[in-house]
């Protein structure tokens, strides 16, 4: 809007003055002032489209000019059509026909279907647009929606402390003019004490002088201050009558139940949190169903239960008695009505329901539950039974209530009435004596013989009773019997029972149904296969009576099958006795005499049994089944070895070597000489062996071992150069070199072995790592500082490029990082090698420097279960149970260990190789592993 220039001139001239009003303005419209509008604003009164009136009908030019106006195009929006414009449609004046209509239907369908094409598109721009608009328009309601939340945190103080809300009414409204009321002093109260007695005349004035004697002291209100105390007394002796009224006068005690107060308050407040209304129709819809079909149970029970979900218990209970009326034979209706109406009553209600429906199963048992009496239970029972004789269900439930010689007599009863049930035949069976049982199960094969439980319960009493020749007919019978019944041998049904046997302690009629099953429906080329996964999952299920008889027949069916006597073996080293392993060995042995590791096992049981002469005669019979078995030879070399027999020792190795010269034989010959301090003799051996078997990379590193231990460090070097020569991707070998060129002070030359090595064998963590190690222990404190750390860090890095899924690796550079880091390397380490064992350990080690106790435990835990061939876990193990655990705990550790017999491990095997602890067993070289071991920081 232009202001004009004179207002600027004349200050008091207003800006708006001369201008013409906007549109739409009405003057005084803040005043309440309303507009106006003429019959030239609005037009004529009547419509265009209205019927004309011949009375005022135009002269006939003018109406025919009207009409050719009329056919002129009208191009108002409002007569605008999508599909046929602005005109109209040209053929509306034609007739309507099927073809027309046909054709319409077509064009509506493709419409329809390129409008749905689009459809998805389109909903999903409303939906944007709305949610960009309630963004930027919220609701009040959206607005104060995080303040309406934080009201469930104020407390009563705050709630009280709100103001009222303002009233803008007009002063005289908000603040009528109140009653004034004058307080009335005490003094009035004081002199009206008196009660009823009163004076006519004021004995303050002077009548009461000029008679005297008429004003008498009795008259007279007694004069004294209000006692606040007799009126709290009062007060409590008023309460004290109204309570009395509501006691018991003959037994001093309320009449008011408190709990049943409690619960009829309760049961006044509405406990459905749904919407009122949805209750109003859902009472009406069932109205409804009520009143059509009122012989429709359902509806009865939804009526009463909407009522009991809204808190009105009494009219839901009224409702189903109602409906109890009107479907007397419905036994659910009387079923819930017991249920919503209170113990006593509810007896009432199911003693009528049981008059109407004295079939009823159910509606027995709920009568016998409603009693809480023993004797009322069985009573409601009998009476039940004389209605229906024929129910398992009651005869179960009055059986469960006797007393054993009492159940006895129903359970006779129960099979005369349901001669077809099993429980009652099996149950009246474990109750009768040997010889009743039998005729009891007899009669019941009779009655019921498609059922295999009695068949194996009968098995199950013979064996009980010793006849366990019997057991095996009995299920042969059974078997024969079922099938000639038409009853389907089912596998895994029989195997289940024959697991119920052995859980019961029927060993017998375990195995003898393992034997008459096994072979059922199987082809002959599946046998060994299938059998082998029955013993397993018998095992894993615990049941090794039944594992030990699908073994069993396996081998009388396959008694050739060295892996049949195995896993046999292995089951009866794990769950069985040393004898029954021994038993089976022997049986094994004779079958499979070629099968070295059956042999050795039976030795092995022997000597750790502690009788050596008898393993030394297993291993005499194992030389004549197989005369050059270097496992054979060996084995018994240990078994005199180890009982310190070192002349019988030596005499075998010689005929070992005689009859089966191999490298392991005459490293054992080596090494029983070493062992024995006899250095030259070991060393003539291994030069003997390197000239038969010069590219056994052990016999160079033997050799050159003792060589450094006897001080010969130009022949050790020597030697290892040689073996290289021949071994160049012998590992340890290499380590060797660059460790005896260490200990010469040559450092560089220790570092070219080792690159050479990794030249020779890439992408080999074991020598990378001796690389890092090398330069930490030539850096002096290496680690974390110093050059010699700084070097030992770059091929840290190198090394985890070159070698990434090294655990070994990882776990080093878990401790090379300063404390703050370790963290974050040992997550890497286990994104990297997450089931590494080194990396667990190290895990385990960082948890330990941060004294997480239980962490380390279980990370310790979760290590020895991925590699439990790792020593060095089991060290460490046990050395963080000596200084945080218990003796149980150490316990359990070193008995662990004990049966995972370790033979790796970096620490583990500098002990266990170790010459002087060469006959150390597997907990003295844990002892003395976790004693050396330093605590980690």
């Amino acid at each position: 809007m232009s202001v004009p220039p004179q207002a600027f001139v004349n200050k008091n001239k207003k800006h708006f003055l001369g201008i013409p009003a906007p549109l739409g303005y009405v003057a005084g419209v803040g005043r309440g002032a309303t507009g106006f509008t003429t019959r030239s604003d609005i037009g004529p009164a009547r419509d265009a489209n209205d019927v004309s009136d011949d009375r005022h009908a135009p002269p006939a030019a003018k109406r025919k000019k009207t009409e050719e106006e009329d056919d002129d195009e009208d191009l108002n929006d409002s007569n605008y059509d999508e599909f046929s414009g602005y005109s109209g449609s040209l053929f509306s004046k034609d007739p309507y026909d099927k073809d027309d209509a046909e054709a319409d239907a077509i064009y509506e369908s493709i419409d329809k279907r390129m409008d749905e094409k689009r459809k998805e598109y389109r909903e999903k721009r409303l939906k944007e647009d709305l949610e960009r608009y309630r963004q930027e328009r919220p609701k009040i309601q959206q607005q104060f929606s995080d303040l309406k939340r934080e009201l469930k945190t104020v407390s009563e103080d705050e709630w009280a402390a709100i103001p009222e809300v303002g009233d803008a009414r007009n002063r005289k409204q908000r603040n009528p003019r109140a009653e004034k009321f004058t307080p009335l002093p005490d003094s009035v109260l004081s002199r009206n004490l008196g009660g009823e007695s009163t004076t006519s005349i004021d004995p303050g004035s002077g009548l009461a002088s000029m008679m005297p004697g008429v004003a008498t002291p009795g008259m007279l209100t007694p004069s004294g201050d209000l006692d606040l105390r007799k009126i709290g007394q009062a007060r409590n002796t008023l309460m004290t009558v109204k309570l009395s009224q509501v006691s018991d006068s003959v037994t001093g005690q309320t009449v008011v139940d408190p709990k049943g107060y409690l619960t009829d308050l309760q049961s006044m407040i509405p406990t459905y949190g749904g919407d009122i209304n949805d209750i109003k129709k859902a009472r009406l819809l069932l109205k409804s169903v009520r009143e059509t079909n009122p012989n429709h149970p359902p509806a009865w029970i939804a009526s009463a239960r909407l009522e009991e979900v809204t808190g009105k218990v009494q009219a839901a209970r009224n409702l189903i008695m109602k409906g109890c009326e009107v479907n007397p034979s419905s036994e659910e209706l009387w079923l819930e009505a017991a249920r919503l109406q209170p113990r006593d009553t509810a007896r009432a209600v199911i003693a009528h329901a049981a008059r109407n429906l004295p079939h009823s199963v159910r509606v027995w048992v709920k009568a016998a539950d409603l009693e809480q009496e023993t004797k009322a239970k069985r009573r409601v029972y009998r009476k039940a039974l004389e209605h229906i004789p024929n129910s398992v269900r009651l005869w179960k439930a009055a059986v469960e209530l006797e007393n054993p010689e009492d159940a006895r007599i129903l359970l006779s009863r129960a099979v005369e009435c349901c001669p077809t049930s099993v429980e009652l035949w099996l149950a009246l069976a474990r109750l009768e004596t040997y010889e009743n049982a039998r005729k009891v199960l007899n009669k019941a094969r009779e009655n019921i013989p498609t059922d295999r439980q009695i068949w194996v319960t009968a098995a199950k009493l013979e064996e009980a009773h010793g006849n366990t020749h019997m057991v095996e007919k009995i299920i042969d019978r059974a078997i024969t019997s079922l099938s000639a019944n038409g009853v389907e041998i089912n596998r895994e049904h029989w195997f289940k029972e024959a697991m119920e046997a052995e859980k019961s302690g029927a060993v017998h009629t375990c195995q003898a149904i393992i034997r008459a099953v096994i072979g059922h429906g199987i082809e002959p080329e599946d046998q060994k296969h299938t059998w082998m996964e029955d013993a397993e999952a018998c095992a894993n299920e615990g049941a090794y009576e039944c594992a030990r008889a699908v073994y069993g027949y396996a081998l009388s069916v396959f008694p050739s099958k060295k892996s049949i006597w195995l896993r046999a073996a292995y089951l009866e080293k794990q769950h069985g006795s040393r004898a029954s392993l021994e038993a089976l060995l022997q049986r094994a042995v004779a079958h499979c005499p070629k099968s070295e590791v059956l042999w050795l096992m039976g030795a092995k049981s022997k000597w750790l049994a502690g009788d050596v002469p008898a393993a030394r005669g297993i291993l005499s019979l194992a030389f004549q089944a197989n005369p050059n078995s270097e496992e054979i030879w060996l084995a018994a070399v240990k078994l005199e070895s180890e009982n310190k027999e070192y002349d019988r020792a030596r005499r075998l190795l010689a005929k070992a070597r005689a009859s089966a010269p191999t490298p392991r034989v005459m490293i054992k010959s080596a090494k029983l000489e070493w062992a024995l301090n006899n250095m030259d003799e070991a060393l003539k051996l291994l030069d003997e062996a390197i000239k038969v078997f010069s590219d056994y990379a052990k016999l160079h590193m033997m050799k050159g071992q003792i060589e450094e231990q006897m001080g010969k460090d130009d022949d050790a070097h020597n030697t290892y150069s040689q073996g290289l020569k021949k071994c160049p991707t012998c590992v340890p070998m290499w380590i060797l070199l660059s460790r005896l060129e260490e200990k010469l002070k040559h450092v560089t030359k220790a570092r070219s072995v080792l690159e050479k090595a990794r030249l020779r064998n890439p992408k080999n963590a074991e020598l990378w790592l001796e690389s890092v190690r090398l330069e930490r222990r030539a850096g002096g404190a290496g680690g974390a500082g110093g050059a010699g750390g700084e070097v030992a860090h770059a091929l840290m890095a190198k090394a985890l490029q070159e070698c990434g899924g090294a655990g070994r690796l990882w776990a080093d550079a878990i401790f090379m990082e300063a404390r703050p880091q370790r963290k974050t390397k040992s997550v890497d380490a286990l994104k990297k090698c997450e089931h590494d064992a080194h990396v667990l350990l190290a895990v385990s080690q960082l948890f330990w420097t941060e004294r997480k106790l239980n962490k380390c435990r279980e990370w310790f835990n979760r290590t020895v279960k991925i590699d439990p061939d790792l020593g060095d876990a089991w060290a460490y193990f046990y050395k963080f149970e000596l200084l945080h655990g218990n003796e149980q705990q150490q316990e359990d550790v070193k008995s662990r260990c004990k049966a995972a017999e370790p033979h790796h491990g970096e620490n583990w095997c500098k002990v266990s190789k170790d010459i002087a602890n060469w006959c150390f067993s597997t907990e003295q070289i844990l002892l003395l592993v976790a004693k050396n071991l330093p605590v980690p920081t």
